[in-house]
């Protein structure tokens, strides 16, 4: 068995990260729940906890969601003839509560897989947790 899994390609290691993979070898798991972090992959050991994707996922899905839905309910309000708004409520709540389901744990694999990619890790915390240098 090889100590050293071979260089992956950038847009691979962003698709395995899109789909919940390890970005390094693609057969371990991203995620232990929906959008719980696994500290290790089971596969090839690749340590998960250095690579922090913070509020990233979150910002990019409000943002793709947003462009999704906002466009269409201009549509419908123009193309509709101004329908109630218990009509544009029931429409567009579900839709974008779906899309947001559907994309962070998406989204949140491919930055955790582009932050891997570019060798981006989060410094390790301080020993005492207070920076020494003031």
């Amino acid at each position: 068995m090889n100590s050293e899994p071979p260089r992956v390609d950038f847009w691979t290691s962003l698709l395995r990260g899109w789909n919940g993979r390890c970005p390094r070898c693609g057969e371990g798991s991203l995620f232990g729940s929906f959008l719980k972090m696994k500290s290790r992959c089971t596969a090839c050991d690749l340590g998960f906890e250095p690579y922090r994707a913070d509020d990233a996922p979150a910002y990019f899905t409000i943002f793709v969601v947003g462009h999704i839905v906002v466009p269409l309910v201009l549509l419908v309000e123009r193309w509709g003839n101004e329908p109630p708004l218990w009509v544009h409520a029931l429409l567009w709540l579900p839709l974008s509560v779906v899309l947001a389901l559907y994309l962070l744990p998406h989204i949140k694999g491919t930055v955790i897989a582009l932050l891997w990619a570019q060798r981006i890790a989060a410094p390790k915390p301080s020993a005492g947790g207070v920076d020494s240098s003031a």
